[in-house]
């Protein structure tokens, strides 16, 4: 029995990519694991903006998809939520196989909260009571921001929830701090494989122009009070926004959670962009900026 306090939205994906299997007997391993790479990019990102724009109809589409396993006289309360589609992380069904159980009668579903645990098991706060021999608890999640490390610069705190992230990669003032943060809205791996790619790309650039330091400094006044995932309305998100870094009110300190966007942005558009200072040790930005004029002269 899965006990949940509330529903949530189901998206059944398959095992194996179709699209894959069938290049294969045409084309290397290699190609047709790309081309179904960009096709389930894109099949995100569709999936992604339709919720958005059109929530009731793609919440009529996850229905469907639930009640297709489970018949047409199934109790689809268990998997209504009050919320729009997005609005929290979608779950994932490989090949359908909770709705499967469930149908089979091997598996169920109830919605309620837990009142207490008794000798046999749990009783709700309707009344009922759940009979159980093991209990697995997933009672949420506790998100916590760099391990629970503090940040200092030169003796002075810093709070990282009122700091932006530039690109979604580089700390607002805090020199030479990179952080991989994925996708809440994609595969989390999508972001983080790009975004290693950029602190490569900008461990480059500071070799090649002798800089120790970088840091990404706020010129435009672009601090607002927004959360850096506020596209998520979970708890668990919300307990923690004020723990949670900002973005600004425009680029580069905006979160789009896009990866064709990010994609450019990160690995083909400028490292020196105009908000990263560069330095050496004990220099300004400016002295590292005369030194390599200097030696381009």
């Amino acid at each position: 029995t899965m006990l949940q306090r509330s529903p949530t939205y189901y998206v059944n994906v398959p095992d194996e990519d179709q699209v894959a299997r069938l290049l294969r007997r045409v084309v290397s391993d290699n190609w047709a694991g790309r081309v179904a790479r960009q096709k389930n990019i894109l099949r995100q990102k569709l999936l992604w903006e339709s919720s958005r724009r059109l929530p009731g109809v793609m919440r009529k589409l996850f229905m469907s998809g639930v009640k297709a396993y489970l018949g047409k006289n199934a109790d689809m309360s268990h998997f209504s939520p009050h919320y729009k589609p997005w609005d929290q992380r979608l779950c994932a069904v490989p090949e359908g196989d909770l709705f499967k159980a469930i149908a089979r009668g091997d598996a169920s579903v109830v919605t309620d909260h837990i009142d207490r645990f008794t000798e046999n098991g749990i009783r709700l706060q309707s009344g009922r009571e759940l009979q159980a021999d093991i209990v697995v608890t997933a009672t949420g999640l506790e998100l916590e921001t760099m391990g629970g490390a503090s940040l200092k610069v030169d003796g002075q705190e810093k709070d990282i929830g009122k700091l932006m992230i530039h690109k979604g990669v580089m700390m607002q003032d805090i020199p030479n701090l990179a952080w991989i943060f994925g996708y809440v809205n994609s595969s989390w791996t999508l972001k983080a494989n790009i975004a290693a790619r950029y602190i490569t790309r900008l461990l480059k650039h500071m070799k090649r122009v002798d800089a120790q330091v970088v840091t990404a400094v706020d010129h435009h006044g672009c601090t607002v009070d927004e959360p850096f995932l506020s596209a998520l309305e979970a708890n668990y998100v919300k307990r923690v926004q004020h723990r949670l870094p900002r973005q600004g009110s425009k680029d580069p300190w905006r979160n789009h959670n896009s990866y064709l966007r990010d994609r450019k942005v990160l690995l083909k558009d400028r490292i020196d962009d105009g908000v990263l200072e560069f330095s050496r040790l004990g220099e300004s930005s400016s002295q590292l900026a005369d030194g390599v004029a200097a030696q381009a002269a």
